[in-house]
C-alpha cells in the first residue's frame, strides 16, 4: 500500500471509530506499525489527528442536533446519553479526558457539545486522552518487536 492511501486509510479508520460509527483504529494502527515501513510519530499523528477530528464530529452533532435527540435515527440512545450527562455533570470537564474510552467516550463527546463545553478545552483535553492512547499503543508495538 502507498504512502498516501496507508495515511488516508489510518485517518479514516480513526475518525470514524471516534464517532458512534463501529470502527478499530487500533487494528489498524498496529497493523501499520507492523509493516514498519512508515514513521511511527507520524502514524501516531495521523491517527490522533482523525480521532479527534472525529470526536469534534460527535460535539457538533450534540451542539447542534441534541434537540433531536427523541428521535429514532439520534446517534445515542436515551440510556447512553443520560449515563454520559450524568458522568459529565460529575466530573466536568476533566471527564473528557476519557473520551478514548469505549462504551461511554463517544456519548460523552456529543454530550460535551449539547452541554455547550466551548471548543478549545474539549479539544485539548479530548486530544491528551486520544494521543495518549495511540502512544501506549505504538509504544506497545515497539517493545513487542524488539
Amino acid at each position: 500500500m502507498s504512502d498516501p492511501a496507508a495515511y488516508l486509510s489510518l485517518f479514516a479508520a480513526a475518525f470514524l471509530a471516534a464517532t458512534l460509527l463501529p470502527g478499530s483504529s487500533e487494528a489498524v494502527l498496529t497493523a501499520l506499525l507492523l509493516e514498519g515501513s512508515r514513521s511511527p510519530w507520524v502514524l501516531l499523528a495521523v491517527a490522533s489527528c482523525g480521532n479527534v477530528l472525529g470526536s469534534v464530529a460527535n460535539w457538533l452533532c450534540g451542539r447542534y442536533l441534541s434537540t433531536f435527540r427523541d428521535r429514532r435515527w439520534f446517534p445515542v440512545s436515551e440510556r447512553r446519553y443520560d449515563q454520559a450527562k450524568g458522568w459529565f455533570e460529575r466530573y466536568g470537564l476533566w471527564s473528557l479526558l476519557f473520551a478514548w474510552a469505549p462504551i461511554v467516550g463517544d456519548p460523552l463527546t456529543v454530550i460535551a457539545g449539547a452541554l455547550r463545553t466551548p471548543i478549545a478545552p474539549f479539544i485539548v483535553l479530548v486530544g491528551i486522552g486520544k494521543i495518549a492512547r495511540y502512544a501506549f499503543i505504538v509504544g506497545g508495538v515497539a517493545l513487542w518487536q524488539s
